[in-house]
C-alpha cells in the first residue's frame, strides 16, 4: 500500500535485511581465487546507503549466520572484519544463526564484544526454566527500538525478537558442550510477543534464522518460519538460514505462501539470499489512530547481481569505505590461502561427487581413517576394521554453478582445502556394525530420485536433497539399484517403504556381516545423529574430537606431500541397459566426462540458470 502524502498520519517504516552473510564481506571468491559479482557486503553496502536515503529513518538488521563460513574468518584478525563492517554500515540489530556457535561460547563472545549494535536471541539459552518467563539467555531475548520518523507526530516503537533453528545444540554439540540449551521457536515466540505487547511495542518483527517451510505448529521445527507467521502480533518477519530467496517466481508456491506478493499467511516475509546476494526490503504503511496500526505492507529483494546467458554480471558497486576496511584481513587470507600444503597429480572436483564416486570425497575419507587408525592404538578397538564416510560440501544446488571445488593438478594450497571442507567440524568416530553401514548408505542414496528401468531422461538427483548428506563409506564396495524405491525422504525421515537400494556390500571383497563389527570415521555433526543417519546411542562414540577435520586433511595431505593415483572407485550403478537419466553440474565438468566411466555421459544444453546439463547412460 501506497500512503497518501496528504494525510501526515500515514508513515513508512522501512525494514532492511541482510541473512546468512557468512564472513563473505569483500566480493571476492577465495576458494576460486577471483572476484565475485555475487558475493560481499561491500556491495551490499551500497544497495543499503541508497535504500536508506529513499526512507530515511529506516531499519537493518542481519537475521544471523554472519561471523562464520568463509577463509577470512578462519584467519586471525586484530579486528573481526565482519563486525567491523557491521559496525560501519550502522546495523540496528542483529541475531544469531546457528553457525555463530560453532567454534563455541567463548569464540562467540570474543566477537560480539566489539559489536556496537544489540544482539536479540529469544530461544538461545544458556540455562532453560521450567517456563520462557523463567529462561536466561545468550542475549536479550526481545528488544525495543524506537524511531522519530519524518512527518510522523509520534515515535514509534519497534519490538524485535530473534530465533535459530533448536538444532544448533545437536549440530554443535562438541563445541557447546553442555553450556547451551534451547527454546522452541514457537513456544518462545508466543511468550514475547504477548511480552513485547505488553511493554509497548507498536509494531514486532521477527529475525527468523529459520526457512520459510513448517506451516503446522509442531514442536522443535528447524524450519519455522511459515509456523512463526501463524503467530498472532507478529507484523513482519526476515527468514534465513536455507539459503534461498523469497519473494522470488521460482519459489515454490505452498499453501499461505505467497511467492509473488512476498507474504506467508498474510504476513510480509523476506528472504535476502546468502553472502549478501540480496537485500531485503519490507515496507510497512503505518497509521496513528490512538497507537500505531499497519495498514498494509510491500516486500521486495534487491539483488547485487544477475545471471544473464548463465554468467552472473554485477548490478552494483562495492562500497568504498567497506572496501578499504576490509582490505587488510582480504589481503591477509589471501595470502593464508596461497600457502602450499601439498601437490596432486591429478585434478580435484565435485563436479560429479553427487552422482559418482568423487577422488576429492574420498580424499577426506581417507585423511579421517588414517587419523583413526593412529587415534585407536593402545585402546581396545584397536583391532576392528576403521571405514570412514564423508559427503561433498560444495556440489552445486542452491550456491549455483559456481558453487563447486575444483583443485587443478600441481600445487595444493590452502584454499584448495577449504574448498573441499569449508565447514568448522571436528573428527569423531563411531562403534557400528554391517547393517549399521548398510542402513547408512541406504539413507544416503536416497538422494536419488526412483528410475524405472527403460527411461528415458528422467531426473536422477533429488533437489531437495543437501549435498552435505549424501554420505559415501570409504573402505566399502557396493551396487546401486536405482529402481528400488528411496528409504528416506530429503530429510532422513523414513518412507515407509523396504531397503533395498544397496546391493553386494562388501568389505576387502568378502560380504559384509550384519554383526560384523567396525569403527567409522566421521565428523562432530554427524555423530550427533545430524542428518537422520543411524548413529545409535552415546555409548557408539569412540572418539569425539577435538582435532578439526580441516587440520586433519591438511596435516594428511602434507604427509603425503604429493597425492597417489586414485584406486578403483568404491561404488557404482547397476547395470539398467537403454536407461538414461540427467542430473546438472558446472559447465567445467564437460571436460571431465572420463571421471564417469565406464558410464557414458553426453553433455546437453547450458541451462537458464548456469548449469551444465548431462544425459548419462545407465546400460
Amino acid at each position: 500500500m501506497i500512503p497518501d502524502p496528504k494525510n501526515s498520519a500515514n508513515v513508512v517504516l522501512r525494514i532492511l535485511a541482510t541473512t546468512d552473510l557468512h564472513a563473505h564481506v569483500m566480493p571476492w571468491d577465495y576458494h576460486a581465487n577471483r572476484p565475485s559479482p555475487s558475493a560481499g557486503l561491500a556491495r551490499t553496502a551500497s544497495l543499503i546507503r541508497r535504500a536508506r536515503a529513499e526512507h530515511p529513518g529506516a531499519l537493518l538488521f542481519d537475521n544471523g549466520d554472519f561471523l562464520n563460513g568463509s577463509p577470512m574468518a578462519e584467519v586471525p584478525q586484530g579486528e573481526n572484519p565482519v563486525i567491523a563492517a557491521m559496525n560501519a554500515l550502522g546495523y540496528d540489530a542483529a541475531t544469531l544463526g546457528n553457525h555463530e556457535f560453532s567454534h563455541g561460547l567463548q569464540a562467540l563472545g570474543r566477537a560480539l564484544a566489539a559489536c556496537r549494535f544489540p544482539i536479540v536471541s529469544s530461544n538461545m539459552l544458556t540455562a532453560r526454566g521450567a517456563t520462557p518467563a523463567e529462561d536466561r539467555h545468550i542475549a536479550a531475548p526481545r528488544l525495543i527500538l524506537t524511531r522519530h520518523l519524518p512527518g510522523a507526530l509520534h515515535p514509534i516503537r519497534i519490538g524485535l525478537l530473534g530465533f535459530a533453528p533448536p538444532q544448533v545444540v545437536q549440530w554443535d554439540r562438541a563445541a557447546l558442550g553442555a553450556a547451551m540449551e534451547v527454546r522452541d521457536i514457537l513456544e518462545a515466540a508466543r511468550h514475547h510477543v504477548a511480552c513485547l505487547r505488553a511493554e509497548g511495542a507498536d509494531v514486532v518483527i521477527a529475525l527468523s534464522h529459520s526457512g520459510i517451510a513448517g506451516s503446522e505448529p509442531l514442536p522443535m521445527l528447524e524450519n519455522a518460519t511459515a509456523a512463526l507467521a501463524r503467530i498472532p502480533g507478529i507484523d513482519a518477519l526476515v527468514a534465513g538460514h536455507t539459503h534461498q530467496a523469497f519473494p522470488a517466481p521460482g519459489y515454490p508456491v505452498a499453501p499461505g505462501i505467497d511467492p509473488q506478493a512476498g507474504t506467508v499467511h498474510g504476513k510480509p516475509v523476506v528472504m535476502p539470499g546468502f553472502f549478501g546476494s540480496h537485500l531485503g526490503v519490507i515496507d510497512l504503511t503505518l497509521r496513528h489512530e490512538g497507537g500505531w496500526q499497519v495498514q498494509g505492507a510491500t516486500v521486495a529483494l534487491r539483488p547485487i547481481a544477475r545471471r544473464e546467458s548463465g554468467l552472473l554480471k554485477a548490478l552494483t558497486r562495492s562500497d568504498p569505505q567497506i572496501l578499504a576496511l576490509a582490505a587488510p584481513a582480504h589481503q591477509a587470507t589471501r595470502d593464508w590461502a596461497a600457502q602450499t600444503v601439498g601437490r596432486t597429480l591429478a585434478p580435484l572436483h565435485s563436479y560429479f561427487a553427487m552422482v559418482a564416486p568423487s577422488a576429492s570425497v574420498r580424499l577426506i575419507a581417507q585423511a579421517q581413517a588414517d587419523h583413526v587408525r593412529h587415534a585407536l592404538q593402545g585402546t581396545p578397538h584397536e583391532g576392528l576394521p576403521v571405514v570412514s564416510v564423508a559427503a561433498p560440501f560444495h556440489a552445486g544446488g542452491r550456491g549455483g554453478p559456481e558453487n563447486y571445488a575444483h583443485v587443478p593438478a600441481g600445487r595444493l594450497t590452502r584454499r584448495h582445502v577449504f574448498d573441499l571442507y569449508p565447514h568448522p567440524n571436528a573428527i569423531a568416530a563411531l562403534l557400528v556394525t554391517g547393517a549399521d553401514l548398510a542402513a547408512w548408505l541406504e539413507r544416503s542414496f536416497s538422494q536419488f530420485n526412483r528410475i524405472d528401468p527403460g527411461a528415458q531422461d528422467a531426473w536422477l538427483v533429488d533437489a531437495d536433497f543437501p549435498s552435505f548428506n549424501f554420505d559415501t563409506v570409504e573402505g566399502l564396495t557396493w551396487e546401486v539399484d536405482l529402481s528400488a524405491p528411496a528409504a528416506h525422504d530429503a530429510r532422513g525421515g523414513a518412507t515407509g517403504r523396504p531397503r533395498g537400494r544397496i546391493c553386494d556390500l562388501r568389505f576387502q571383497g568378502a560380504p559384509v556381516g550384519a554383526d560384523q563389527r567396525f569403527v567409522l570415521a566421521t565428523n562432530t555433526y554427524r555423530a550427533t545423529g545430524s542428518g537422520g543417519f543411524p548413529v545409535g546411542g552415546a555409548d557408539r562414540l569412540v572418539i569425539k574430537g577435538p582435532t578439526a577435520s580441516r587440520d586433519i586433511l591438511t596435516d594428511h595431505i602434507a604427509r603425503l606431500g604429493v597425492l597417489p593415483p586414485a584406486t578403483p572407485p568404491p561404488w557404482r550403478f547397476r547395470a539398467m541397459p537403454g536407461t538414461s537419466v540427467l542430473f546438472d553440474s558446472a559447465p567445467g565438468a564437460a571436460r571431465y566426462l572420463s571421471d564417469l566411466m565406464p558410464l557414458h555421459a553426453e553433455p546437453l544444453e547450458i541451462t537458464p540458470e548456469g548449469f551444465r546439463r548431462f544425459r548419462l547412460h545407465l546400460g
